[in-house]
């Protein structure tokens, strides 16, 4: 029995179709072990989203090297697709397989024997033209036993000119309302008691062979009904594709949590422009006052591009006052970084990277002070927490169903359990302590 460790890089997207992969490897025999259990198969899922994804790639490569001179690297993910000529190139590489390969690696790859190879020699190759990604593969993770990440979607149809995801995932396809019940079914078996939705577009979902057959709101009503699942939450949705109806059941919902993630990448409209997005500033602050207005204690996360090509420091200050005013809980802010092929880097000028770093540096301090706004604001207010089995100096963590992280003193029986507490303070770790209300009621 062959011994296989995973690594894996970048999205939850990633992680959902490294488990799936994972779960297919251990049904043909191969035995999981982790990294650093002298493994004779190293598989490492790739990002490409930024330059740095790729310098991690190959840090890893040079681990598992490390590890075990004669183990069987394999390369899959974005970075596979996109550049796989170069990471053939890579020392201690055996193989390279692009999206439509992904999938079926155990086949192309057989008996996974590390061949010696002279100095100028690559690795193989196994890549297909991004239009051979046609093929759709359900994949959720289960390596947490708290939350699953489960893929509804893949692939993009928006050409946004700094992203790089259609050329490594191609156009967008989904799964079938029916087969995401019936993994989410699956994995209430498994005794997870949250899963979150994750995909490239989701809320693109219901694109089959081209034609839309059903729509991510279809799918949001149809595993509400899913029993066994006590939380969903939808991991990101761009705004012009976050309805007023999806907000609306959302807010109605038993299942579906008061948590949005919703890209904004910039506060000027003429930034966007420049970017492709396909909505204005103002379609924003709709989707933003709406949640709100219906959910007032609801956690809304944004992803935010500093330093795009074009961003001037008056638009860069646009979309800092615009952020700092808006009713928003935390950031996820990403420095641009020129990628091949991407319409961005025809754009002039250039920000230089001191003063992308410098914006990018503005940006996660008020991510934090808008955090800590947020937390404090809960304080004093009951919900739900699911606990996780993550323990520290004797406290253990979870997370509420508004994506407040709680801290609460460690009890074993607590661990993926769902527990109505009182938030009570904010630490100087940005964790919320709590109490549990049944000690309030009762003493």
């Amino acid at each position: 029995m062959k011994k296989v460790a995973f690594y894996t890089l970048g999205c939850k997207l990633n992680y959902s179709e490294t488990s799936t992969i994972g779960r297919m490897f251990e049904s043909r025999g191969f035995q999981k072990v982790e990294f650093n259990e002298n493994p004779d198969i190293f598989i490492i899922n790739t990002c490409s989203v930024t330059e740095n994804a790729d310098k991690k790639c190959k840090k890893i490569v040079k681990e598992a090297s490390r590890i075990n001179p004669d183990g069987f690297v394999a390369i899959i993910g974005c970075y596979a697709q996109l550049k796989p000529k170069e990471i053939a190139e890579i020392e201690g590489v055996d193989a390279v397989l692009g999206a439509a390969e992904k999938f079926r690696l155990v086949d192309i790859l057989g008996d996974f024997v590390k061949e010696p190879r002279k100095i100028e020699e690559k690795a193989k190759i196994f890549n297909s033209n991004i239009e051979e990604a046609v093929d759709y593969h359900t994949s959720y993770s289960l390596n947490d036993r708290t939350r699953t990440f489960l893929k509804v979607q893949d692939g993009c149809d928006y050409p946004c000119s700094y992203c790089t995801i259609p050329l490594a995932r191609g156009k967008s396809r989904s799964d079938t309302i029916q087969n995401v019940v019936n993994a989410a079914h699956e994995i209430a078996e498994s005794g997870v008691k949250e899963i979150v939705l994750t995909g490239v577009n989701i809320g693109d979902f219901g694109l089959q062979n081209g034609i839309r057959v059903e729509t991510f709101f279809d799918l949001v009503k149809a595993l509400d009904e899913v029993k066994g699942i006590e939380r969903f939450r939808i991991s990101s949705i761009e705004p012009n594709l976050l309805t007023d109806e999806i907000i609306e059941f959302v807010s109605k919902s038993k299942k579906f949590v008061p948590h949005f993630h919703i890209p904004l990448q910039s506060g000027s409209s003429k930034v966007l422009a420049l970017m492709k997005r396909r909505y204005k500033r103002e379609l924003y602050v709709e989707r933003v006052n709406k949640i709100k207005e219906l959910m007032p204690d609801c956690c809304i996360g944004v992803d935010v591009i500093v330093g795009h090509p074009g961003e001037t420091e008056e638009e860069f200050l646009e979309t800092y006052n615009f952020l700092n005013e808006l009713n928003i809980s935390y950031l996820h802010v990403f420095t641009y970084s020129e990628r091949p092929n991407t319409h961005a880097i025809t754009i002039k000028p250039s920000v230089p990277q001191n003063i992308r770093a410098e914006r990018s540096k503005m940006l996660h301090i008020l991510s934090d002070k808008k955090r800590r706004f947020f937390y404090e604001s809960q304080v004093g207010k009951q919900f739900s927490v699911l606990f996780e089995e993550d323990i520290e100096d004797g406290k253990m963590h979870g997370w509420t169903e508004n994506y407040v992280r709680v801290m609460a003193k460690y009890d074993p029986i607590l661990i993926n359990e769902t527990k109505k507490v009182c938030l009570t303070s904010v630490n100087d770790k940005m964790l919320v302590e709590v109490d549990e209300i049944e000690e309030i009621v009762y003493h």
